[in-house]
């Protein structure tokens, strides 16, 4: 993509020195094609004004929440409006502040609502002082906003505003515009119309009413399918186990506990999608019995009698009609792809993601993965450790070139 002809950016600016760069950044994406609207912190405005940045997009600069009290107040929603408008949302340069506020859901202001209701990828090009940039509390923010799928430019090394040399300077424009282009060619709506159902999380069978049989799913893989799916324009469902991640509204979201509950609405909803993905850890096997009350400690021969839970992939395949997609996932700890082979034949999958929960990087409750990707005519794709949300994407690109 050389050019960024009839994209919609949407630029934030928040207070810092860094704010200049951001008119340079206006300027060449207007040169580029793209149209561009402003969003400024009330902060930004004291390092440059609203105007400018007028001048340069052409279009009105919004900097406060509410209209001037001089005349007549018109209502307006204008933050859906613009929220839905955009193709991408920027914020360059964002301060420890603004990051802090939009990992933790504070909409106080212009930019920070935008945030909140936006529909489009997220851009954040940080810049700070190496001390607040290095910052254990903005990492962690910074590493968490990842993981929901915000892309970041991280900061350069050189001198900074306060005379000091390190890390901390915002990316050059150059790199910015860079980062657009691949961003926007990635993030085409090539999944519009499609309605894309996704397991995730792990299920928990329940022993008496404080003990159960679960696993160490944390769900963050199902969560950043499920957030690849609606920025690249799908209708996503998500049925999800017990966690403590959140969605967007704009995701369905259908909370079960046990594998029989992900079961029901697994079947419920996958006659009306055309793609299904099964990324939950479900439980093979329930107790068969459930103690009423909680069993007391004393008893050392204490039994436990399963039986195994319906195999929801094995269910749906049975059920498959020609123009649907089915993924699976499988977790393996030795023979992986072998093992694989054997599952994705057997359960007449199009596509399944092996990982190994051994290999450093990948498995549960960390924020990165390692997979291989086959299909059904045998290709296998082996991709480098990535950031979950990057690896939603790969696969929703294996689904894509199958279509």
């Amino acid at each position: 993509m050389t050019s960024l002809k009839n994209k919609k950016i949407l630029l934030g600016v928040s207070g810092g020195i860094a704010a200049y760069k951001a008119c340079y950044l206006v300027r060449e994406l207007i040169k580029l094609g793209a149209e561009v609207r402003v969003v400024m912190t009330p902060s930004a405005c004291e390092f440059i004004t609203p105007l400018t940045f007028s001048t340069l997009s052409k279009n009105e600069v919004i900097v406060d929440v509410f209209p001037d009290k001089k005349g007549n107040t018109k209502t307006s929603t204008w933050h859906i409006h613009l929220a839905q408008w955009a193709d991408l949302f920027v914020i360059a340069p964002a301060t420890v502040n603004t990051i802090a506020k939009i990992k933790n859901g504070i909409a106080d202001n212009a930019l920070t609502i935008l945030a909140s209701a936006r529909r489009s990828p997220l851009l954040i090009v940080p810049a700070a002082d190496e001390d607040m940039y290095l910052n254990q509390t903005n990492q962690k923010n910074i590493a968490e906003l990842k993981l929901q799928g915000v892309h970041f430019i991280e900061t350069e090394f050189g001198e900074l505003a306060s005379g000091l040399t390190g890390f901390g300077r915002m990316a050059e424009v150059d790199k910015i515009i860079e980062k657009i282009k691949s961003i926007l060619s990635n993030g085409h709506k090539d999944f519009t119309k499609k309605k894309i159902l996704i397991t995730s999380g792990p299920t928990y069978e329940p022993i008496d009413p404080v003990r159960f049989i679960g696993n160490r799913s944390s769900g963050k893989m199902g969560q950043a399918l499920a957030l690849a799916a609606l920025y690249r324009g799908a209708e996503v469902i998500v049925v999800t186990g017990p966690t403590n991640l959140s969605y967007p509204e704009q995701i369905k979201v259908i909370k079960v506990k046990t594998a029989e509950e992900m079961y029901k609405a697994v079947m419920k909803e996958f006659p009306k999608c055309q793609i299904f993905i099964s990324a939950a850890a479900i439980a093979d096997y329930r107790p068969k019995k459930i103690f009423p009350s909680k069993l007391k400690k004393g008893n050392s021969k204490l039994i436990l009698e399963l039986i195994e839970n319906k195999d929801i992939l094995q269910e749906v395949s049975k059920i498959k009609k020609k123009n649907q997609v089915v993924v699976g996932f499988s977790l393996e700890t030795e023979n992986e792809i072998e093992n694989s082979k054997l599952k994705l034949k057997k359960k007449k999958l199009d596509l399944i993601v092996i990982n190994n929960p051994l290999k450093e990087g990948s498995g549960f409750e960390i924020d990165t993965n390692q997979v291989y990707i086959l299909n059904k005519t045998g290709t296998l794709k082996k991709f480098p450790q990535k950031f979950k949300f990057d690896v939603a994407n790969d696969i929703l690109n294996e689904i894509r070139n199958l279509q």
